[in-house]
Parts: C-alpha cells; sequence; structure tokens
C-alpha cells in the first residue's frame, strides 16, 4: 500500500510539474529601483551607399540660399508641406562613389558621415566658397528602415525616423513581443560589410540589454524575436496537447488505475 502512495504522489508531483508558471516572462529581471546601468556603446547612424537624405539650406537673404536647395525638398523639413505628396520624394542619394551631387558645390563625399558631420560639411563648404556667410543647414535621413518580425504584435517595416533608435523603440513600434514571444532570445541581424552578423539580446535582463552592440538601432537592422517552446509546439500535430491541464489529470489518472489494478 506504501507503494501505491508513493505512485500516486510521484504522479501529482508530475502533474504540479506541467502545470508550473511560465518563467522569464517579465523584461528586466536584474533591475530594482534606482539601479543605474550603463549604456556601452553610443553608436550613431553612419550613411552608407544607397542612404538617401534631405539637405535644406538657410540664411538672411532667402533668394540667395534657395540656390542651394532642391526644388521641393526645400519645402518639405520643418516648413510648408507640398499639397502633392509623391513629390517629397526628392533627396540626395549616395553614389557608389560615397558621394552626392550638390548644387553649386558639385560633388561631395559623404559615405560613412554621421547628420552632424554632413552639416558641418555643407556649412563649411558655403562658407570657404564665399557663397554664403551665415548659413543654417538642416540635414535629416530620408527613406531608412528596420525590420521588427517575428513574435511581436504589429510585424513590419518601419522608418528610421531619428538617430539614437533603441531595441527597445523598435519593439515598441511593433507593439511589444506577443505572450508566445521568447523574452531571452531577441536577434538584431546587421549588415557589416559584405557580411550580415547577429547579435542575441536577452530582455529578462536589463544589463545584457543595454550592453549590446545592437542597443541602438541602424538602418537595414532586422529584429527578431524568437517564438517560445510553446509556440514551437503549435506546428506539430497535438504538440501543446500533451503538455495541457487536461492531459495531465487523464494521465494522473490512468497511471493510477493502472497502478492500483497492479498492486491488488
Amino acid at each position: 500500500m506504501n507503494k501505491l502512495k508513493l505512485w500516486v504522489l510521484g504522479v501529482v508531483a508530475l502533474l504540479f510539474a506541467g502545470c508550473a508558471a511560465p518563467q522569464n516572462i517579465s523584461y528586466f529581471q536584474d533591475s530594482e529601483d534606482g539601479t543605474a546601468f550603463q549604456i556601452a556603446q553610443n553608436l550613431d547612424i553612419r550613411l552608407r551607399e544607397g542612404d538617401k537624405l534631405s539637405i535644406v539650406v538657410h540664411s538672411r537673404d532667402p533668394q540667395l540660399s534657395q540656390m542651394f536647395n532642391l526644388p521641393v525638398a526645400s519645402q518639405r523639413i520643418g516648413y510648408t508641406t507640398m499639397a502633392n505628396s509623391s513629390q517629397q520624394m526628392s533627396a540626395y542619394t549616395v553614389d557608389s562613389e560615397g558621394k552626392i551631387d550638390f548644387p553649386n558645390l558639385g560633388e561631395l563625399f559623404v559615405l560613412g558621415k554621421t547628420r552632424e558631420e554632413v552639416i558641418d560639411l555643407v556649412k563649411n563648404k558655403l562658407v570657404e566658397s564665399d557663397l554664403l556667410k551665415d548659413p543654417v543647414v538642416i540635414v535629416e535621413f530620408d527613406n531608412m528602415y528596420i525590420n521588427v518580425l517575428g513574435e511581436v504584435n504589429s510585424p513590419g517595416r518601419y522608418a528610421l525616423t531619428r538617430e539614437h533608435l533603441s531595441v527597445l523603440d523598435a519593439l515598441g513600434m511593433a507593439g511589444d513581443l506577443t505572450i508566445q514571444g521568447e523574452r531571452q532570445i531577441v536577434k538584431v541581424i546587421r549588415k557589416e560589410g559584405d557580411q550580415r552578423v547577429v547579435h542575441r539580446i536577452d530582455l529578462t535582463r536589463m544589463n545584457d540589454v543595454v550592453n549590446s552592440p545592437a542597443y541602438y538601432l541602424q538602418q537595414e537592422d532586422v529584429v527578431y524575436v524568437d517564438p517560445n517552446e510553446y509556440r514551437k509546439r503549435q506546428t506539430t500535430v497535438n504538440g501543446n496537447n500533451m503538455r495541457s491541464t487536461s492531459f495531465y489529470i487523464s494521465l494522473a489518472s490512468l497511471l493510477t488505475s493502472v497502478a492500483v489494478l497492479l498492486f491488488k
């Protein structure tokens, strides 16, 4: 009879193990009130071949500064928007040699430069050429995107509208992870030269997030959230039925019945 009790207790323990609450659902489990984490890297977005950017020049003489602006583009950034949205695509494209063709200044090499460095470059060229004495240069990235895929509520392509957009910002734009998303396996796939480099981030550890080289996103980054084990089992026949509470109850009942018959 004692053996039967041990058998039943073992089955009950198995039942509770199967129904245990999932772990690692909460983000930033290593953080407490007042905890400070140092961000390891603060990478600026640098221009690559094929990137687009809008450059607008202003000065005290509007007619003179208009000579250095593309048509339509001068009406885009922070000022009046043109009625025809199809015209709003005017922008400079970085060519295969890393240059853009700027009005009245000719070719400017911008490959690998940050937005601030492009501003300084254009401003200095205008002053050195004695074309404008007091130029105000506005530079904005155009047509830069990231992709957020996998177990998020709104996967898709999102515009990289500003510098220092973090992986947390991107996940927020995509509506956060689904409950089936694996918090410990978020991948950022980044183009580095001719290669694609994968950076893995564990959202349950704040220290791991902020110290990742992929904390701040770059153009063409792909953020991918792995499915958890439950989600993976949904792709197989009866995959999650084998782990359900009703399954364990039925199994416990069957094993108990078998045990009773054997010991009798």
